[in-house]
């Protein structure tokens, strides 16, 4: 990877992020001897400008930035920093240098699931329950769908708050399978519900629409 130390004197900046949540947690500087060092070592380590010379992070309060892996934008003159942080980032004790709660979007976590369920798609491992699910295929995993959001409807209506989770929970996975053994994705249906969130939505044009394809 080429990195123009140059431009800012022997230094790039280095933005750090974490691998899991995608938040933003610091930013330091980067000579060629702290890039070297955090490639080596797998713990992240800039240069000080105030103290002139190599830090790396965690070394003293033990909160290191574990490496995860390094990107460089467009100009070779900044770079992205992902990391697994062990504790809070900052020196004041907060999680990320802006004061910033460093707390996982829960939602993304359906990208991630999808990802899971289009690798089993494609590897078909033996002992799957996913696996198994599309070797049946798109009339048993349907069926599935529709038990599964029976099954909420009933918790509901007539269960606990508890057990509507966990069956919703399974409907979704249900569904996630049905849309990837159709070729479709969790984000085919976001994008559909974000043109439907449009004030300019027309839903019978949609419909005339679709009935003419």
């Amino acid at each position: 990877m080429k990195i123009d130390f140059d431009k800012l004197g022997g230094l790039v900046p280095a933005i750090v992020q974490d691998a899991e949540t995608k938040n933003v947690l610091m930013l330091g500087f980067m000579n060629p001897e702290a890039y070297e060092k955090t490639v080596a070592t797998g713990h992240v380590t800039f240069w000080s400008r105030t103290r002139q010379c190599l830090w790396t992070k965690g070394e003293t309060s033990g909160h290191f930035l574990h490496l995860v892996s390094i990107q460089n934008d467009c100009d070779n003159d900044t770079l992205l920093v992902k990391v697994h942080p062990e504790g809070p980032t900052c020196h004041t004790g907060t999680d990320t240098c802006w004061g910033e709660t460093n707390t996982p979007d829960r939602l993304a976590f359906l990208k991630e699931l999808q990802d899971f369920i289009d690798k089993r798609h494609e590897e078909m491992p033996e002992g799957s329950y996913t696996t198994s699910l599309f070797k049946k295929g798109v009339n048993k995993i349907a069926q599935k769908v529709g038990e599964e959001a029976l099954e909420t409807v009933i918790e509901a209506t007539n269960g606990t708050r508890e057990q509507l989770v966990y069956e919703a929970s399974d409907m979704i996975y249900h569904l996630i399978v049905l849309l990837t053994q159709q070729g479709l994705r969790i984000e085919d249906v976001v994008e559909e519900l974000q043109k439907r969130h449009d004030p300019n939505w027309d839903k019978k044009r949609r419909m005339e629409k679709s009935k003419e394809q």
